[in-house]
């Protein structure tokens, strides 16, 4: 009976790590916000898993995707596929990048460094926020992979000066332009839950951080959390989230227009990226600016709920301007298989933000290690059962409009 029994089955090993115990059951990105749900205060998730008002915007964005299947093709010999892309001057081995989010320490308190190791262990870009609560230094001292910045063009531009200063000196490859920013957003599920950086606390935050014991012992043994690159600002110190709202209130620039990329110019030689651009006519100025690049972004759902799903962009922008600058995709993307409809649209490589965060909340760095992981395999997998030996090789033909 036992050597039947071997034949057909053997004993899965018990695994000790908590962390690789909970991500081998994790399947999907939909599986990594579960555990994420699970493992932090409500507020806290709610923070990183919602987005603007009625959040329609979010939805449609990732909804976007299921307008569109794809166009196999069989007997193509997909033996040797490769995922890499050129994009901003540099060949990546996987055609995703991860994007800047702010606050990230609240998830996990080694925060961003934790995404910078795990995004440099595979070679892949990842982007550091001007809100982080790790600094443009700390993420270079533990990461010697691709970096990228994203600014937030205040006001005070000595202060924009001095962060691009310190990011050329600490080799960051690109600057991304956050241009979907002169306010905030409302995010509503914030405004509910009384949800405020740092989270002011109540007798219903304190009950609900006791639920969640191993977030809330993290965070108590950690350091403080500070917008480290806000630290020494006159009128702002960065010691604390307190008045970050009224200080970025007064610091954001509504005045911001296209004859401002000249001053970034003038102080930036790296690669110049818009990030937030959500229309063909803004893509077709851009070109014509000689960006190197445009990211294609609606913040997420997290600014205006009713932009336009990113997908929907894609083509309408990579027939305006393909050719012309790197076109990158960000919203909406859950899976290797989104990844590979993106760029059979028009885009260069896609974006994301809020998976990482799941993945990071989930089971901190290998949480992340994981992901990449399985987004890369993802990818893998769609390219070998569509035909598509490479990456760069998905055209239009690859996919079609799905019949309603």
């Amino acid at each position: 009976m036992i050597r039947t029994l071997r034949s057909v089955a053997r004993f899965r090993r018990f695994e000790s790590n908590r962390a690789k115990r909970r991500l081998s059951r994790a399947a999907s990105v939909a599986d990594l916000r579960e555990l994420a749900r699970r493992r932090l205060p409500a507020g806290v998730f709610d923070y990183i898993d919602g987005a603007a008002e009625d959040e329609l915007t979010m939805e449609r964005n990732a909804a976007a995707f299921d307008q569109w299947e794809f166009a196999p093709r069989v007997l193509r010999d997909v033996s040797a596929l490769d995922t890499s892309v050129e994009l901003l001057g540099r060949r990546h081995p996987v055609p995703f990048a991860l994007a800047p989010t702010g606050f990230t320490r609240i998830v996990c308190p080694d925060g961003e460094l934790a995404v910078a190791r795990a995004a440099a262990r595979k070679g892949i870009a990842y982007s550091l926020s001007t809100l982080s609560t790790r600094s443009i230094e700390e993420i270079r001292e533990v990461s010697d992979g691709p970096l990228w910045f994203q600014l937030y063009f205040w006001r005070d531009r000595g202060l924009v000066a001095e962060w691009l200063q310190r990011a050329a000196d600490c080799d960051y490859e690109a600057l991304l332009v956050a241009v979907d920013t002169p306010v905030f957003g409302r995010r509503e599920r914030d405004v509910r839950r009384g949800f405020t950086l740092p989270p002011t606390l109540g007798p219903d935050t304190v009950l609900d951080g006791l639920r969640r014991p191993g977030w809330t012992w993290s965070l108590l043994r950690s350091d403080p959390i500070t917008f480290a690159n806000l630290t020494g600002v006159q009128g702002y110190d960065g010691s604390s989230a307190l008045g970050l709202a009224e200080f970025a209130h007064n610091q954001f620039n509504q005045a911001l227009s296209w004859d401002d990329l000249d001053w970034l110019r003038e102080r930036w030689t790296g690669k110049l990226v818009l990030k937030g651009v959500q229309s063909v006519a803004d893509a077709q100025v851009a070109a014509e600016q000689g960006v190197d690049g445009i990211i294609l972004s609606n913040h997420g759902g997290r600014q205006l709920d009713g932009a336009p799903p990113i997908l929907e962009l894609v083509p309408q922008v990579a027939d305006a301007v393909g050719g012309d600058l790197d076109i990158i995709c960000d919203g909406g993307v859950r899976r290797g298989s989104h990844v590979a409809m993106a760029l059979a649209l028009g885009a260069t490589a896609v974006m994301f933000g809020r998976p990482y965060l799941y993945a990071l909340a989930a089971a901190g760095e290998p949480g992340v290690d994981h992901l990449i992981d399985q987004f890369t395999e993802e990818l893998t997998r769609t390219l070998a059962l569509l035909g598509v030996p490479q990456a760069t090789a998905l055209t239009p033909e690859s996919v079609r409009q799905r019949q309603q």
